[in-house]
């Protein structure tokens, strides 16, 4: 007779060779780690094009469903749109914002190269929802139908080296970027070497984010670690089946290359249900800021959910102050702290103070003088986070309280003075005059209540 634990060791087992050997399609490895020139790869857009790539395999070839009788119809892929949803994970009736997403694969444009051929090509050419009914009824199926570029059509259709990917572990992944990292490293599972190519930060960061790295300077690599690279190994690790481990080599004390070591996971994962690809509450609560559907949509792609609520709860903690003034841009002052993070956000001003309050040679300024200084520092590091408009807007209203025939604005804050001053000016404008309450911690964080 069979024990408790056998039975579960079993039933994991069948549950494990289930999922490794169902709903699994081909992707060429030249699909893999795309180089994105225009647009940008999110998570349910990845989720969307992997999905897309299955059912155009079992199909075989377009036409096959068509729920409308047209010529054009022949030269879709057809499926259900609840399909779609489903197989990527995605749990919101939302249809509309799903439209976006599918709008945004066309606007996405890649950059592939061989040693034969270079080719710049849209990464889908049509999309289209059908209900045979009609959309303003009630009932009636939704038909999903879509279309790749010639290239594309080939590279799915007709693979040359190809790695296997399943549906199933792709709906656990919660960003964009740890299902990049996932697939570049699964293709490296069954190499003899286990380690994926020595490539640099920068390209890393644009296979692994998705931007298109020609129009965005990536961040100091650091941060890129920190909210990036770290998170993704941690769901691929927890949730897959391989784990990997980040190599940084450098070149002098700076890290500017980056390779992965790749190992299938000694126990294959159980089949946890897939979580919701995009929580909408969040992306409603970050556009209140000031934010697009789209770029809303960006932040929870690119930051764990932890992230995100700390940061969110710091900005409408600070909206909500009753002794401070109202928050000129909320948006601003939510990239700043999505930046730093919560946590760093709230300690910035500590650790501005903290060398601020080291003595120094002649130093006689007095705790009050610190302070001040202290949190014009952090105003500036917001003001730089807001966009062209928005300092042009706080600038131009700098200037008409502040304008001095002997004090030149014309070169911004390239002018030290004016910087200073803009600084100290932005600090009153975002936090008020100073109060007992807040001169009191500073002197707590600081330390100078012990010396």
């Amino acid at each position: 007779m069979a024990t408790k634990n056998e039975k579960t060791s079993k039933s994991s087992e069948l549950v494990a060779s289930d999922v490794s050997q169902s709903r699994q399609f081909r992707k060429t490895n030249d699909a893999i780690g795309l180089r994105v020139t225009e647009g940008k790869l999110t998570l349910l857009t990845r989720k969307v094009f992997n999905v897309m790539m299955y059912h155009a395999q079992e199909l075989k070839v377009p036409g096959k469903n068509a729920p409308i009788d047209s010529p054009s119809a022949s030269k879709y892929f057809w499926i259900p749109l609840s399909d779609l949803a489903k197989d990527a994970a995605y749990d919101s009736k939302d249809t509309e914002f799903l439209k976006q997403q599918l709008e945004e694969l066309q606007n996405i444009k890649l950059l592939m190269e061989n040693e034969r051929q270079w080719t710049s090509e849209r990464l889908v050419s049509s999309v289209t929802l059908v209900n045979p009914t009609g959309f303003k009824k009630h009932g009636g199926q939704v038909w999903f139908g879509y279309a790749f570029p010639p290239e594309v059509h080939e590279l799915v259709m007709v693979p040359g080296t190809y790695t296997r990917f399943n549906i199933f572990y792709q709906g656990l992944l919660r960003s964009g970027s740890a299902l990049a990292l996932y697939e570049i490293c699964r293709r490296y599972a069954t190499n003899p070497s286990k380690r994926t190519l020595i490539e640099s930060y920068e390209h890393w960061y644009g296979v692994l984010t998705g931007n298109a790295v020609e129009r965005e300077e990536p961040p100091p690599y650091k941060y890129f670690k920190r909210d990036v690279i770290k998170p993704a190994i941690a769901q691929i690790n927890a949730l897959t089946d391989i784990n990997i481990e980040l190599v940084e080599l450098k070149n002098g004390r700076r890290i500017d290359r980056l390779q992965f070591i790749v190992q299938h996971a000694q126990q294959p994962q159980l089949a946890f249900p897939a979580p919701p690809v995009i929580d909408l509450a969040l992306i409603e609560r970050i556009m209140k800021f000031g934010f697009s559907q789209q770029e809303s949509t960006d932040f929870v792609a690119q930051h764990s959910d932890e992230t995100i609520q700390a940061a969110i709860s710091f900005v409408e903690n600070r909206q909500t102050q009753k002794n401070s003034p109202k928050l000129d841009s909320p948006a601003a002052y939510f990239r700043w702290t999505l930046k730093k993070g919560a946590s760093a956000a709230q300690e910035q001003l500590q650790n501005s103070v903290a060398k601020l309050a080291k003595p120094k040679a002649g130093d006689g300024q007095s705790v009050m003088e610190k302070f001040l200084a202290a949190r014009a520092q952090e105003a500036l590091d917001v003001y730089k986070e807001l966009d062209d408009d928005e300092r042009k807007q706080l600038f131009d209203r700098f200037k008409k309280q502040n304008s001095s025939a002997t004090l030149k604005l014309d070169k911004g804050i390239d002018s030290p003075t004016v910087k200073a001053m803009l600084s100290h000016w932005y600090a009153k404008e975002l936090w008020g005059e100073p109060t007992a309450d807040a001169l009191a911690a500073f002197i707590e964080q600081s330390g100078m209540a012990k010396r």
